[in-house]
């Protein structure tokens, strides 16, 4: 695999990893068409996903997430459930997308780049809508969940057809995530 090639995949899967972690089957789901449509040559191992079964499975499953994402209360249940998959997901596309290097090197990846961009994104969003249900009493939920399902769109989309603008997004988030936080330290330092 030439350098350019590896550096793209890696750029997708991190995309569909921060996307995962605004919606597990969205991405997932838009990964699966791609590889259904030959669009982006899937891992050998995991060509499966790029299945007529796994278009309609993922299909399902990505509507029935974003419907339970606008029922009150039940949305933060399932952030409880989707962080470990959220997770799990970051760390499959990864694997699924970087071909041609070793498995090690692979896994690595997978785990560090994808699983751990999609569990601090999701931690986060669920911190968030945490935030909107204790602060509104769900009221705001909705809105919050749309705007969650739009970024995890936008960045499928994006990864599938611009990685390097995909990639740029994620950095992108993390900056604006730690700047949040580092505010936060800050206004806890001064007693606020």
């Amino acid at each position: 695999m030439e350098t350019l090639e590896l550096f793209i995949s890696i750029f997708l899967g991190v995309g569909l990893a921060a996307a995962v972690g605004f919606r597990v089957f969205l991405p997932l789901l838009a990964l699966s068409l791609a590889g259904y449509l030959s669009y982006i040559p899937l891992n050998e191992s995991w060509q499966w996903l790029g299945s007529l079964t796994a278009v309609i499975t993922l299909s399902i499953a990505t509507i029935v997430e974003v419907c339970g994402y606008y029922i009150p209360w039940i949305d933060n249940v399932l952030d409880t459930i989707a962080l470990p998959l959220a997770t799990l997901a970051g760390t499959v596309v990864i694997v699924a997308t970087v071909s041609e290097v070793s498995p090690f090197v692979t896994w690595a990846l997978a785990i560090i780049a994808g699983g751990g961009t999609a569990a601090v994104i999701k931690g986060n969003s669920a911190a968030a809508r945490l935030t909107s249900t204790s602060t509104t009493g769900g009221l705001a939920n909705p809105v919050l969940t749309t705007v969650e399902t739009g970024i995890s769109g936008f960045m499928a989309i994006a990864s599938i057809f611009i990685p390097i603008l995909a990639f740029i997004f994620v950095i992108l988030l993390f900056i604006i995530i730690f700047r949040f936080y580092k505010k936060l330290r800050k206004k806890d330092s001064f007693g606020v």
